[in-house]
């Protein structure tokens, strides 16, 4: 009797038949295999460690994780109910973790280096059972090296959690429709759930996966498994994304810009397209079921999210970071392909060399310095220490750039917040609660100087009554006598009357 193929069966006969578990016990694994998944790990690991504190840096997100981490349960839950819902389940875990260990920037940063080892190794099996034990060791060292990974590795957010627990739900996907087990499904629809509490757009990689079934041309009975386990995570993940969508002005800052979203995605979209190519016009068989996966995950969740733009501005490369496993496994592939052609493979060993020297050199250098973010939240507060003097009032403009007070020292500049009604871990807000226009106006022309600490572009997506009134009383009372400029935060002083 005839059946329909599944991902498994469309496999390079030199992988292991469809019922062989995906990722065997290391006492069991033949050693070329064992360094398949080890080398591209240990590569991780060591990029990972290699400058984690970025020489005492803290950007502004980093920040904001390392402050809710250190608030107490019942205010950070409350706390999730105004902001940060979609990160929530990812600050009860730091927060368990500095409850461990107050180790600073390496503990806030530590995790994510843990989660993306273990995402690359995922990678690599991946590799090693659609293609080969080559491709998967190719896989895995691209995945580890690529600037994406190599950036995300090293900071205090969720995103390299998403990934790993994106990867390991890919791998329970193939090991559910090689083997037909109700309890891989099961673990497939519980990983969902959890990745997409973790992040919601994680779900983007089960719709992805959804594709995958349908390329393939998968039997009825395993759609109808993929399409349950998706409406269970979905189930799950609901509660949160309810909450989160009523705080969308948290994110008015996204704007997706054609010549850098747009493009982005579209060349990596094209590298990819070109290492399926590649495999294609190399000699030997090939593994269908490799470009059947990794295509729809490289290309789905970051499109369909750039389409959701086009309505409400989403899209940020970081939110669907795990689409980059995609272009790691074709082009391990594509390495994988081009290796069988022995005139080919000179030429394949300068690129990889010139690729290599290229992420470990001027990329991953870049990567690791305090300036390699948009601001630095502890250069920030520093320049804001040296600027203040006694009796000076502090301005934020907007409320939102409080943020720059976060972090291991916090609100150690010691002056006074001019606008400042209930600070955040007391109000249980992200950036706490303001006091009225009236109010702020009255705190300002109390002080002779003002120190105001801004960022102009947010200023012009976080405008409010209270930011105009701070605004009006500065044009009206105070003349501005010098600035500074720390990454996008110009720290003003303001001397009221006319005289600097």
């Amino acid at each position: 009797m005839r059946t329909e193929p599944t991902i498994a069966a469309a496999q390079h006969t030199v992988i292991a038949r469809p019922s062989a578990p995906l990722w065997p016990s290391v006492t069991r694994i033949r050693t070329p295999a064992r360094r398949t998944v080890l080398l591209p790990a240990l590569s991780t690991l060591l990029l990972g460690l290699w400058g984690i504190r970025r020489q005492g840096s803290l950007w502004q997100d980093e920040a904001v994780t390392y402050d809710m981490a250190h608030r107490p349960l019942a205010v950070l839950w409350a706390t999730l109910r105004h902001a940060d819902a979609v990160h929530g389940l990812y600050y009860l875990l730091m927060s368990a973790v500095f409850r461990f260990w107050e180790g600073g920037l390496v503990a806030l940063r530590l995790p994510s280096v843990l989660a993306m080892v273990c995402a690359t190794a995922g990678v690599a099996a991946l590799g090693q059972r659609l293609a080969g034990p080559r491709a998967g060791l190719a896989a895995g060292m691209v995945f580890a090296l690529l600037p994406a990974v190599q950036r995300y590795a090293q900071e205090g957010r969720s995103y390299a959690l998403v990934t790993l627990l994106v990867v390991t739900a890919t791998r329970v996907l193939l090991r559910a429709c090689a083997e037909r087990r109700r309890g891989w499904w099961l673990g497939y629809a519980a990983l969902g759930g959890l990745a997409g509490l973790v992040h919601e757009f994680a779900l983007l990689a089960l719709v992805a996966h959804g594709v995958t079934l349908l390329a393939v041309r998968s039997p009825r009975a395993t759609v109808a498994a993929w399409a349950a386990a998706f409406c269970c995570a979905a189930t799950v993940t609901a509660p949160v994304v309810a909450l989160s969508l009523r705080q969308t002005p948290q994110v008015a800052w996204i704007e997706v810009s054609t010549g850098g979203d747009v493009l982005g995605f579209i060349l990596i979209t094209g590298v990819g397209a070109g290492c399926a190519a590649l495999r294609g016009r190399s000699p030997g068989p090939r593994a269908p079921g490799l470009d059947a996966l990794a295509v729809p995950l490289l290309v789905v969740p970051p499109a369909l999210l750039l389409l959701a733009s086009t309505v409400k501005p989403l899209y940020v490369d970081r939110y669907v970071l795990y689409a980059q496993t995609g272009l790691a496994l074709l082009a391990g592939a594509a390495f994988e392909a081009l290796w069988r052609s022995r005139r080919a493979r000179v030429s394949l060993v300068i690129v990889a060399v010139t690729g290599a020297s290229i992420a470990l050199g001027p990329v991953g250098t870049r990567l690791r310095a305090p300036d390699s973010r948009t601001d630095d939240v502890l250069a920030v507060g520093r320049a804001l220490r040296a600027t203040a003097e006694p009796g000076d009032g502090v301005l934020f403009l907007p409320s939102s750039r409080r943020v720059w007070t976060f972090g291991p020292q916090r609100g150690a500049f010691g002056r006074p917040d001019l606008s400042l009604a209930v600070p955040p871990r007391v109000s249980g807000t992200l950036y706490g609660t303001e006091l009225p226009p009236g109010s702020i106006r009255s705190h300002m022309v109390s002080v002779s100087r003002i120190v105001v600490v801004r960022e102009r572009a947010r200023e012009r997506t976080e405008t409010n009554v209270r930011e105009r009134a701070k605004e009006a009383a500065l044009r009206e009372y105070f003349t501005r006598c010098h600035s500074v400029i720390v990454g996008p935060a110009g720290i003003e002083v303001y001397v009221r009357g006319g005289h600097c």
